[in-house]
């Protein structure tokens, strides 16, 4: 007798041991999944608590009412690429709070230099991402900085509190926007969600501190990119890491494409885009003759991975624009710069 055909059967065994290990491979990811969750959360909440116990500040004073009627600009102040908790020859934690106490000094300084001619009632704070420095994105960045990842929420938490009190004693208003970096991402590219990042930590427990503000309007994370609005000025607001660089350079042309395209419809309409990440102060045309792309500095000196491998060193320093918000443009342009 010929010998019967089993592949039928064989194929039966096969699928049913591919469920099997299917189904073993999800349970492994739904606990795996659950644990970041918990990890995600104790973070959060440990810092959190430790922020309830020290307490939120009293409201800051509201300044003297400025009642021209000669129509008002807005100052739109553009803040990223701290890294705080970053080490290089020059640059540290406390240099850096340092320096953004100065930023605050020179917002107010340019401030009246601008209401000299008309009002600036309101200020709108672009929180760019990259505020801190994180510690295992990289291979061998925990020997590069002077503080643990806690340690550096709390610095930077402390340096977003202390400077938007002052900007509240500046204007009668101040309207925050929130987009996060690659250096708040959790570990290295991939290891957990793009939604569990710390600048997004950092900005919560930020507001959470200044929620007896009430002349501060504080909008969430709206994802990769946000719209941001100024009467009629629309911003097309993105840390900048969505460009990927090449040869080692900031990549001028592929920055100006990528916007280009976002510009055709891609994402809302938008007068100018401003972005971070790339730690150079530029200004790059939008094709459409309508808008510019706004890149921000970083507010760090001396970066030698920078000098070595992109053959660039920048001067610390933050975008500060004044706006027409009823032309909806850009009137005066300014870079803040930080060194002393």
């Amino acid at each position: 007798m010929a010998d019967p055909d089993l592949s039928e059967f064989e194929q039966l065994d096969e699928l049913a041991e591919l469920r099997k290990l299917l189904g073993a491979t999800q349970d492994k990811l739904r606990r795996a999944n659950a644990k970041t969750a918990d990890l995600i959360e104790a973070v959060y909440k440990g810092a959190r608590d430790a922020s309830l116990y020290l307490g939120n500040p009293p409201a800051v004073p509201k300044p003297a009412a400025d009642k021209r009627t000669k129509r008002a600009e807005v100052a739109l102040l553009h803040l990223s690429d701290w890294q705080i908790g970053k080490v290089t020859t020059s640059y540290n934690t406390v240099v850096a709070r340092d320096r953004l106490r100065r930023l605050g000094e020179k917002v107010a300084r340019l401030t009246e230099i601008e209401r000299a001619d008309h009002p600036v009632r309101e200020c709108h704070v672009l929180l760019g991402g990259d505020m801190v420095e994180g510690t295992a994105i990289f291979p061998g960045q925990a020997h590069l900085v002077d503080s643990n990842l806690f340690e550096q929420t709390f610095q930077a938490r402390s340096a977003i509190v202390e400077l938007i009190r002052h900007l509240l004693t500046v204007f009668e208003t101040v309207h925050v926007w929130e987009e996060p970096g690659n250096h708040g991402r959790l570990g290295r590219k991939g290891d957990y969600a793009v939604e569990d990042n710390q600048d997004i930590m950092v900005y919560r427990l930020a507001r959470d501190q200044l929620e007896n503000e009430k002349r501060l309007v504080w909008n969430e994370t709206q994802g990769w990119h946000s719209i941001v609005s100024v009467g009629n000025y629309r911003v097309l607001f993105v840390h900048g890491d969505e460009i990927r660089s090449f040869g080692g350079q900031t990549p001028a042309f592929g920055i100006t494409r990528k916007v280009n395209a976002w510009a055709t419809g891609v994402v809302e309409p938008f007068n100018d885009c401003y972005m971070g990440h790339w730690h150079q102060p530029l200004v790059l045309p939008i094709a459409h003759g309508r808008g510019r792309t706004f890149v921000n500095p970083s507010i760090e000196s001396d970066n030698t991975y920078a000098q070595e491998f992109v053959g660039a060193s920048g001067t610390p320093g933050q975008r500060l624009n004044f706006i027409d918000p009823e032309k909806g443009r850009v009137t005066t342009e300014r870079v803040v710069w930080l060194d002393s």
